[in-house]
């Protein structure tokens, strides 16, 4: 098992660099590319696969206990060590990446989006998922900041480079904004690594902040608040986020919403609750206060680019959406109680997969009609996706019904348990104040169902036979009737074999998650109740 974790963390490392190499003989397919993109298929479904086996190998007994650890000195001067480990809080994370990144390579396998070449493509998707993978795998704070910033520069390459429209500046933004952040948020880990003598996550957390006093915890959580806050993304944080998804290509935006963003809010989980206990008192209204002004503020922003005429482009109303839905997140965290906490651990699970399987969707959909924009596929009739493409409609409507929070579908219960956690909050926290936060994140939850329910009704709803650029804006629309003249429409791919091998594993574990919750709530609880008791089980 302590191999096993070292493995899922250094191998797809190690396939990057091998991608870099020329093929060797007889592995060389029919072009250079189409080896390159086998072997990032073949990297990303071993590490998969050896994520499965140390979920199998898991004493599910003892979620609460780190397990298939590893721990090596490595800097003695400063006592950073090597040290990896996994609870019930990390697991689900890990297998999410390893599962989202999988099926990503099988997907460019097939539809590599356009840039410069196959081999630096499969190079960065790989140390992609290495730094993210350590990220969830490290016990060690200055590890965790390596890892945490070793995902920056790939993910500015897929973005810069194999992006669409406007990809520079949005690059460019994605990293100066995440960069000011980690510069804040390594002080604050020094801060703490230096007050307390120790820069090991496992004891800080036995500690529970009793080596630290209450200022310089809370200077701490300001500081390593700030660039966790920025990666999640929290308002008024968000603002690269929009742009980054819009121009990145498909897989570049699955693997953003899917599991970078769970890296921001795993932080705080495993780094500020359990090590500055008193700091995240002190801060918790703030954060809960600015995570349901996300939640509104995200679901008021879809609403605006799903009215017709404001252009709105779907992968950017997607990315408004995810900034709503981490607002969850926060406030769970913001509870500090087991059940806020479960509550956001669930929702961070969840929305890698409803997410992460809706920008699958929308990709599909530009990649079919050419654009995002929801003006142009509204038309006058609709794109009628059910009429035209029924399984691609079904599953977009499917995965829109689960990020509204749909009961028996995944994305339900964890905002349900973020907001029991917000009615009773922790103890020393503003109860009044937390009934507040509760009412308005419950108020928007209505507002997500609103702005997905008006994306179904214009995309998936209409006339079959037309959609915009069909028909001449000035003949009468009695024009397109069957039998007067009305031209044909364009034919509209279904899904695709290699769409369904890539899109059918989201939305069954979205079903799973979503009608046995206590799969996962099985392994993060007792870990949670460890968590907040100060080491103690």
């Amino acid at each position: 098992m302590q191999f096993l974790l070292a493995f899922v963390v250094a191998a797809p490392l190690l396939g990057a660099v091998a991608a870099l190499l020329p093929a060797p003989p007889g592995l060389k397919g029919k072009n250079p590319d189409q080896a390159v993109l086998r072997h990032g298929v073949t990297v990303t479904g071993v590490v998969l696969v050896a994520a499965l086996v140390l979920v199998a190998g898991f004493d599910h007994d003892h979620p609460s206990t780190m397990q298939a650890t590893t721990d090596i000195s490595w800097i003695p001067a400063l006592d950073v060590r090597i040290h990896l480990g996994t609870d019930g809080i990390s697991l689900p994370l890990l297998v999410l990446t390893a599962l989202l990144t999988f099926l990503c390579a099988l997907y460019s396998y097939f539809k590599l989006p356009a840039g410069p070449s196959a081999k630096g493509f499969v190079a960065l998707v790989l140390v992609l998922e290495s730094g993210t993978l350590a990220t969830f795998a490290v016990l060690d704070l200055m590890l965790f900041f390596l890892a945490f910033e070793m995902v920056l520069i790939p993910m500015y390459f897929l973005i810069a480079r194999w992006g669409g429209e406007g990809r520079q500046p949005a690059a460019w933004k994605f990293v100066l904004y995440t960069l000011l952040g980690s510069v804040v948020m390594l002080l604050g880990l020094l801060l703490v690594g230096l007050k307390s003598g120790t820069f090991d996550m496992v004891a800080l957390a036995t500690d529970n902040g009793r080596g630290l006093t209450t200022s310089v915890q809370v200077i701490a959580v300001l500081a390593i608040g700030v660039g966790l806050a920025v990666k999640t993304p929290m308002w008024p944080l968000h603002s690269w986020l929009p742009d980054a998804h819009t121009a990145a290509p498909t897989v570049g935006s699955v693997l953003l919403a899917g599991v970078l963003l769970k890296m921001g809010t795993y932080g705080f989980v495993r780094i500020l609750l359990p090590v500055a206990p008193d700091g995240m008192r002190t801060f918790a209204p703030y954060l809960a206060a600015f995570a349901v002004v996300g939640i509104v503020y995200g679901s008021l922003a879809c609403l605006a680019l799903a009215r017709p005429g404001a252009k709105g482009d779907l992968k950017r109303l997607i990315a408004y959406s995810s900034v709503g839905h981490m607002g969850f997140v926060l406030l769970g965290i913001a509870t500090m109680t087991p059940t806020g906490v479960n509550g956001a651990l669930f929702a961070n699970i969840a929305h890698g997969l409803i997410t992460g399987l809706l920008f699958f969707l929308v990709g599909a959909v530009k990649d079919r009609y050419g654009t995002a924009d929801l003006d142009t596929l509204s038309g006058a009739t609709g794109a009628a996706l059910y009429g035209r493409a029924p399984r691609l409609g079904g599953l977009l409507a499917f995965a829109a019904v689960a990020s509204l929070g749909l009961p028996g579908l995944a994305g339900f219960w964890g905002e349900m348990l973020t907001l029991f956690g917000a009615f009773d909050p922790a103890d020393g926290l503003s109860r009044p104040a937390f009934l507040t936060f509760m009412s308005i994140g419950a108020f928007g939850t209505l507002l997500t169902a609103a702005y997905m329910l008006i994306v179904v009704r214009r995309v998936c709803m209409g006339d079959p036979r037309a959609v915009a650029g069909d028909r001449d804006e000035s003949l009468p629309a009695a024009a397109d009737a069957p039998g007067r003249g009305g031209p044909a429409p364009h034919p509209v791919a279904d899904v695709q074999g290699y769409e369904f091998a890539a899109w059918t594993p989201l939305a069954a574990l979205t079903v799973l998650a979503g009608l046995w919750p206590a799969v996962l709530l099985g392994l993060t609880d007792p870990a949670v109740q460890k968590l907040l008791a100060g080491g103690k089980s």
